[in-house]
């Protein structure tokens, strides 16, 4: 039997676009011992995981913390630690792993080009989308670019139920989801376009939204709400569970670049993204059915938390641009 080791801690995006690489060598490798290293804070996205056995979670800013996980890892002998992040940080972990083979991406496909110091070997091409990326370093292992699958658990029928109650819509009837917030202000397309969008979502087809919201973002749900002449209700305080549960549940989401929506696509819910510093290429949606807006090539703070120009690029996609793409995408 194998023993493998994936190393990406973080964020719940990211995560969630290494899921397929996981089930891809369960696929292959269905005795093999598949463990994931993942920062505390994203523990919560890989409970929701089957094909990975032990989730090793780690505070990388507690020296206790990286002691107790580097020996539990060490311990457990592991055949091939593969690092999918590609930072110094988790290439170190890799290493410090003890794994016979240590497999990073080549340098050029690096975040920190330093990690490439700490791999035994290095595997993966350069591919357009950050799924693809992940699974084409599995080739080191005799895993050959399988498709994509999301093993994902629905563990909160609950919240389903309350969004209906909150929506004021019956059991079994369908409803938006609608993902106003993001960790980066730049990346927040604003909540009264987003208010439009819902009152045309209830118009043509339909749909009442539920509004999605994090920590300390509450307030940014209610602007939308407020907004959408009652076509809206802002969500119950959700877990990364909850979120998969009314992302399985919705006939739709609209969201920006942020990890809410890529559970969505994970959990194969039809998409709408709104993207402007980010590129849809690398970090979108997946699956060539659903849609995305973007602004990407026109913005020239790429990557950037906060726009630095009086002309943000995100003011320049209009409510009627994003409806013909849900008009769209519902069709299909």
């Amino acid at each position: 039997m194998s023993n493998f080791l994936i190393v990406r801690l973080g964020s719940l995006g990211d995560i969630i676009h290494a899921v397929p690489a996981a089930a891809a060598i369960r696929r292959v490798f269905p005795q093999a011992c598949i463990d994931w290293l993942v920062d505390v804070r994203h523990r919560d996205v890989l409970e929701l995981v089957p094909v990975v056995d032990r989730k090793l979670a780690v505070n990388t800013t507690s020296a206790s913390s990286l002691r107790s996980v580097v020996g539990d890892l060490r311990r457990t002998r592991y055949d091939a630690a593969l690092d999918l992040q590609g930072l110094l940080k988790s290439a170190v972990l890799a290493r410090l792993s003890g794994a016979s083979r240590v497999i990073g991406f080549p340098a050029d496909l690096l975040r920190e080009r330093a990690a490439r110091f700490f791999y035994t070997e290095t595997a993966g091409d350069m591919a357009p989308h950050v799924i693809d990326k992940n699974l084409s370093m599995l080739k080191a292992i005799g895993v050959r670019m399988p498709d994509v699958e999301f093993p994902l658990e629905d563990r909160s029928p609950h919240i389903v139920v309350e969004a209906r109650w909150r929506l004021g819509i019956a059991e079994g009837k369908r409803f938006a989801l609608i993902n106003p917030v993001a960790a980066w202000p730049n990346k927040r397309w604003p909540p009264v376009y987003f208010a439009e969008v819902s009152r045309e979502l209830a118009k043509r087809h339909d749909l009442r939204s539920l509004v999605l919201w994090g920590p300390g973002e509450e307030q940014i749900a209610g602007a939308v709400v407020a907004a959408s002449d009652n076509t809206a209700a802002v969500s119950p305080p959700t877990t990364i569970a909850d979120i998969v549960s009314l992302t399985k549940a919705a006939a739709l989401m609209i969201s920006g670049d942020t990890g809410p929506m890529h559970v969505a696509g994970a959990s194969g819910t039809p998409l709408v993204g709104i993207f402007g510093p980010t590129d849809p290429q690398r970090n979108g949606p997946w699956s060539e059915d659903d849609l995305v807006v973007s602004r990407y090539r026109s913005c020239v703070c790429h990557y950037q938390r906060q726009c630095r120009i009086s002309g943000w690029c995100l003011l320049d996609i209009s409510p009627r641009e994003v409806m013909e793409l849900v008009d769209r995408r519902l069709g299909r």
